[in-house]
């Protein structure tokens, strides 16, 4: 299937889709973060800071929007929507440490290292953490504890060396084979892939998927993930940090290889478009209506930050 790739303007459910899970996930973490009011206080500022305003909140979406095609509970896919941006906000404020990236400004804001200082940015990002699989293990999120489970074990799976983690050394080794488009694929799948996959798995589980509906949904997120990336390597060449809201041209600086660097622009362009595609051809088993998902597939891809 071929789909013709609309202006931002031409896109219909997703700016609203888009403003009423930012307003749900800044409403959610304000709420579960208010400060204690003890020593503690300057932790939840910088979890606060990292985590509340800004940000495209695709993750969250992508739960809701998955979890919605199975007449899922609203609260239920809140709370997975909310776990996942915390774990993702966890991974950004390590990305940003000295250690990691070294940056200065995420989000238009100064990083949490910045803002705070080191040791309470690392804290920050593993309180993040743990609070991803705490809302995972409730009881609000799913009546039965099978789905809860299996909820906390695949996001273990995808954050950890198996997943995002893995993905993220790779990432910091220069010696590992990347240089390549086989190894460049292999390490975002890992690194950025890994919590997309989640993000649609989850919708499935929560909403009891069969089989074939989760290896299909499966299908589209393990596409969509690296077209995403690929926008990413795009928007680092072409983009603008006052938009982007944050430093580009990071990889180019540290000697890195990404889709861009090993592909060129314009191929690398063309197998954004063609990951969407497939993408959207993954989608047929599911019978409910997957306008939503399809839109998101081209935001990825069309995005200007």
């Amino acid at each position: 299937m071929l789909i013709e790739m609309p202006s931002h303007a031409d896109i219909g459910l997703l700016p609203g889709a888009l403003a009423a899970i930012a307003r749900t996930v800044d409403a959610g973490l304000d709420h579960i973060l208010q400060p204690p009011g003890d020593a503690r206080d300057q932790l939840y500022a910088a979890m606060r800071h990292a985590a509340i305003g800004g940000g495209k909140r695709l993750r969250p979406l992508l739960v809701k929007t998955t979890a919605d095609l199975f007449n899922v509970p609203e609260d239920h896919s809140r709370r997975a929507g909310l776990a996942i941006e915390c774990l993702h906000v966890h991974s950004l404020i390590h990305d940003d440490l000295p250690c990691m990236d070294d940056d200065d400004t995420r989000r238009g804001k100064p990083t949490v290292h910045r803002a705070f200082d080191e040791a309470t940015a690392v804290l920050a990002g593993d309180a993040l953490h743990a609070l991803a699989f705490e809302l995972l293990a409730q009881p609000a999120t799913h009546p039965r504890s099978d789905v809860r489970a299996n909820l906390v074990m695949e996001l273990a799976r995808c954050a950890g060396a198996a997943g995002m983690a893995g993905g993220q050394m790779l990432d910091l080794l220069p010696s590992h084979d990347t240089g390549n488009l086989e190894g460049i694929t292999r390490l975002q799948e890992w690194k950025t892939g890994a919590l997309i996959e989640w993000s649609v798995d989850a919708g499935a589980l929560l909403g009891e998927a069969s089989n074939v509906e989760r290896l299909a949904l499966r299908g589209y997120a393990r596409r969509l993930g690296l077209a995403f990336q690929i926008a990413d390597d795009l928007l680092d060449v072409e983009g603008s940090e006052a938009v982007v809201g944050k430093r580009l041209k990071k990889d180019q600086a540290q000697g890195k290889s990404n889709f861009v660097s090993v592909l060129g622009i314009r191929q690398a362009k063309e197998m954004a478009r063609r990951l969407v595609d497939e993408a959207v051809d993954a989608l047929a088993p599911i019978a409910a209506p997957t306008e939503l998902l399809i839109e998101l597939a081209v935001f990825a891809i069309e995005r200007d930050r």
